[in-house]
């Protein structure tokens, strides 16, 4: 099954981790999801915060995969505080 299939949850379900570890940074939430994809695992996790009441929302998945769910893990907190360095709370914004 291809990676796009897999992306937009044609075909099989992805496995993701049983309970996502989480990590705080600069007032976000960064929870890692990765997911097992042929023997490794595909960097993926959500960055929430609350704004004006309402919890916000950014799910994201990109291409690297890592040799363990541990590695993966820590890429995952890795990324996230990049985009949030990088976007702020623009990551939210609709598309």
């Amino acid at each position: 099954m291809s990676f796009l299939s897999k992306l937009f949850g044609l075909g099989g379900t992805p496995k993701e981790a049983p309970s996502a570890p989480t990590q705080q940074y600069e007032g976000y939430t960064i929870a890692a999801t990765p997911f097992e994809d042929g023997g490794r695992f595909q960097l993926c996790g959500i960055i929430t915060k609350e704004i004006g009441g309402e919890v916000k929302e950014h799910r994201f998945i990109r291409a690297d995969k890592l040799g363990s769910m541990e590695d993966a893990v820590s890429m995952t907190f890795f990324k996230g505080r990049q985009i949030i360095d990088q976007m702020g709370e623009d990551v939210f914004r609709q598309r």
